[in-house]
């Protein structure tokens, strides 16, 4: 994933709206939040911590 300083929502997004995250990249982080709500709570991860959240997501593993 390139940095991003701008949101970006999936590809597999559709532009109807619905249950979609934006996600964005800094130097040293990866933030996500929900797009319908962009001025809400915003998720960050290490770029190790990401890596780790979207591999278990993949494999169909639940992560706590």
């Amino acid at each position: 994933m390139a940095l991003s300083p701008t949101w970006a929502k999936s590809t597999h997004s559709t532009p109807n709206g619905g249950n979609c995250v934006q996600v964005r990249r800094t130097t040293n982080a990866v933030q996500v939040r929900d797009s319908k709500n962009p001025h809400g709570p915003v998720l960050t991860f290490t770029p190790a911590g990401w890596r780790a959240f979207t591999a278990a997501i993949k494999d169909g593993r639940r992560t706590t």
